[in-house]
């Protein structure tokens, strides 16, 4: 049985993942529920249809001088991460404030730091880079609709100036 919040495997009959402490889903049938693994041992990368209008909620209710990152692809595809401090740390070291447990991701992977009403990322030194729309960077302002990749994770930045409809491009 795989953990729906961090794709590790646990023993069969578990109710909590060993790794992260989540409740893993039970199993509707009373079948074992297991994911596709691929050749590299890792559950698939989850390419969800991105909207907008799926969490316009959630945006509406951003306090002034605060953001919301969602993951539109990777482990964890849909999860929210509120941008509310002036410094927000990304990576796989347990410590940072944004966990993105991925091989791809270097312990110390990004910040995104708060600038003005808005929020730039910084690359603080990772192995394969931090991307804005695609293009590699050491240092980018965020708009709303940016997509942000760190490793497999592809992340949509949204502010309260992002309205339903305005998603970011695939």
């Amino acid at each position: 049985m795989f953990c729906t919040a961090c794709g590790t495997e646990n023993p069969s009959g578990s109710h909590f993942c060993a790794s992260c402490g989540a409740e893993l889903p039970a199993a509707a049938s009373g079948a074992d529920v297991t994911g596709t693994m691929t050749a590299a041992g890792s559950l698939p990368d989850v390419d969800s249809e991105f909207s907008a209008e799926a969490h316009q909620g959630a945006v509406d209710a951003l306090t002034p001088g605060s953001a919301l990152l969602v993951v539109k692809r990777g482990p964890n595809a849909g999860s929210r991460f509120l941008l509310d401090q002036d410094v927000t740390t990304a990576g796989r070291h347990p410590d940072s404030d944004i966990f993105l447990d991925d091989v791809t991701v270097s312990r110390r992977h990004a910040e995104f730091r708060r600038e003005g009403s808005g929020y730039t990322v910084h690359d603080v030194g990772s192995l394969n880079g931090t991307y804005v729309n695609r293009e590699r960077i050491d240092a980018a302002p965020l708009s709303g609709g940016d997509e942000v990749q760190i490793g497999k994770f592809r992340l949509v930045y949204l502010n309260a100036a992002v309205r339903a409809g305005a998603g970011a491009q695939a």
